[in-house]
């Protein structure tokens, strides 16, 4: 069922539960009101005719019998009947038919002085009435015709006001259900034509200030978002086959030309050589995506312990000389790579250099910054500064190299970017892009600074504690 037939259906419905209870109240309330009215009524016509009947210490019947064949009887089918205290019917109304009053009933006025019930052909009062030494009981039955005609007609007046009303509810109802959800319908039909070639630029209208505009507007940023994130899968995927199409086809093209025909020793190791390269760069891109693929998961998926960021940096020496081994057999080793650690003040404590964090990706991070720096620094040296305030840790990696355009600090952090002027040392632009996001999953900052022909220096803060 649709919103717009829920919304009309449960005000009808909580509408029509209303109504009925108020003129079920009302008819409640008007046939206790019509009850009391008239058993007061027939108790003041029977204190009258005791009153009437007796004077001068006697009981006048025969009085009480004229008034009735004038105009005394006035109520719809009224009865009246008198006794004396002994229970003898001193007078009756009823004739031809047989009387017979329960005692038990005579008994009950006698001793508390009055009485009244309502019965189903009419209302019954009761009286016991004195005055000087002489005593009667006068019992007045009627039934109230208008009173009851009354009723049936305001119950008639209820049923049709309540249908009218009813019918209007709905109508009414659902017109407002139908403009109500009115921007949800058209919110819809938007939706419906969004697909993953229209991203670009699509967004819904999110006028207002209600909840629907809030959800239209949320949904556009919603939009943005997965534009965003087609537009780097779509680069991603576009790069990543790049990146490994070109030393695939490398390694096939060497090994078809090296078996094409009978070639020297020294050719061989030639090619070998060349393949091994090729195969070294795959993969070190084969391990940079899987790093990229497990910084981009949710932080819950990794364990956060205390880490002391500066025997971190000092492991990292290590770690950098394990890198350092040939890239091909034969080939002269590299010039040493150093790694030059600096504190700018003392810690007074070991907590001012732990933070909260995952240790392999940490050493990922600082192994990768280091390695950038190593690479691009002329001589092979990485600068690194350790800083600490009382929330966070700040670490600085530093080289002399040949620094980054201004125009393009802020895209070396996407996936296989890389700087204009890097095209001459080897990479694949996916370190950075690690970096980043290993940063983010530790709720860090990472910035970049730096000044073409001079060098770049990269800032990490970590707070203490993971929030």
């Amino acid at each position: 069922m649709k919103i717009k037939y829920k919304i009309a259906l449960s005000y009808s419905v909580s509408a029509f539960v209303l109504l009925n209870t108020f003129a079920i109240l009302a008819y409640y309330f008007s046939a206790q009101s019509r009850k009391a009215e008239y058993l007061e009524r027939l108790e003041y016509r029977a204190r009258s005719i005791a009153n009437v009947i007796i004077e001068d210490d006697y009981v006048k019947v025969d009085l009480l019998r004229k008034l009735d064949k004038t105009t005394f009887q006035d109520l719809y089918k009224e009865t009246i009947l008198v006794y004396s205290p002994s229970y003898e019917l001193l007078y009756s109304n009823v004739k031809d038919t047989a009387i017979r009053t329960p005692r038990r009933l005579l008994d009950y006025i006698k001793k508390n002085g009055e009485y009244s019930h309502e019965r189903d052909n009419g209302e019954l009062v009761g009286v016991f009435y004195t005055e000087g030494s002489m005593s009667v009981i006068v019992l007045v039955t009627s039934f109230d015709k208008y009173g009851f005609q009354n009723l049936q007609n305001l119950k008639q007046i209820l049923i049709i006001e309540i249908i009218v009303a009813i019918i209007l509810l709905v109508v009414i109802g659902y017109f407002f259900a139908k403009r109500m959800v009115q921007p949800i319908d058209k919110l819809v039909e938007q939706v419906q034509t969004i697909n993953a070639n229209n991203l670009q630029g699509m967004t819904v209208d999110a006028k207002g200030k209600d909840e629907i505009a809030q959800l239209g507007a949320n949904f556009n940023t919603m939009l943005e978002r997965l534009s965003n994130a087609f537009d780097l899968q779509k680069s991603f995927v576009s790069n990543a086959s790049h990146e490994l199409r070109t030393p695939l086809a490398s390694i096939i093209s060497q090994l078809q030309v090296s078996l094409s025909k009978d070639r020297s020793r020294e050719e061989y190791m030639e090619v070998l050589n060349s393949v091994l390269e090729d195969a070294q760069h795959l993969s070190d891109l084969s391990n940079g995506l899987l790093q990229l693929a497990q910084s981009g998961l949710d932080e819950r998926q990794f364990v956060f312990n205390e880490v002391r960021i500066d025997e971190l940096m000092l492991d990292m020496g290590n770690l950098i000389k394990l890198k350092q081994m040939p890239a091909t057999a034969g080939a002269e080793p590299q010039k040493p790579r150093r790694v030059d650690i600096d504190f700018l003040k003392v810690p007074e404590q070991d907590t001012d250099l732990i933070c909260e964090g995952n240790e392999s990706l940490l050493k990922v991070l600082f192994l990768n910054l280091l390695d950038n720096a190593l690479k691009y620094s002329s001589d092979n040296t990485a600068f690194v500064t350790i800083d600490f305030t009382g929330t966070a840790i700040q670490v600085q990696v530093k080289d002399n190299g040949i620094g980054i355009p201004a125009d393009e600090l802020d895209k070396i952090f996407e996936p296989f970017y890389r700087a204009s002027n890097s095209h001459s040392v080897r990479g694949h632009g996916l370190g950075l892009s690690i970096c980043k996001k290993i940063v983010q999953l530790h709720n860090g900052q990472l910035t970049a600074t730096s000044t073409p022909g001079e060098g770049t220096t990269f800032t990490v803060e970590l707070p203490h504690r993971h929030q």
